[in-house]
């Protein structure tokens, strides 16, 4: 009976590490990258309300995003979905719609202009 008690308390301590070192994680590359300094606040807050409330950013928005990065996008993102706030979120489903928020940008960008 004690070894079960003690592989529980291993198996609680691995998965609490496993949480505490994304944190850091995401904190860190946020932290490397200036992640914070590149998109305007009206903007984060028009591609949080994109992927987490399904809204439409707007093309400029879209602009700043792509600025920001990859990196620095699924970040940020990483790190809002470890909020408690955002505890009842399916954190699958949230990424999923980040990566297409971000796509959605990216070909928006590296399309071409039509001639005026």
């Amino acid at each position: 009976m004690a070894s079960l008690n003690v592989y529980s308390v291993l198996v609680v301590l691995f998965l609490t590490c496993g949480v505490v070192m994304a944190t850091k994680e995401n904190d860190q590359i946020i932290k490397e990258n200036n992640c914070e300094t590149k998109m305007g606040l009206p903007c984060v807050l028009e591609a949080f309300t994109s992927i987490f409330n399904t809204r439409i950013i707007s093309n400029k928005c879209c602009s700043e995003l792509v600025v920001l990065g990859k990196v620095c996008h699924s970040a940020l993102v990483k790190r809002t979905l470890e909020n408690p706030v955002f505890k009842d979120l399916n954190p699958a489903t949230m990424i999923a719609k980040s990566i297409q928020t971000w796509n959605n940008c990216l070909a928006l960008i590296d399309s071409p202009s039509p001639s005026a």
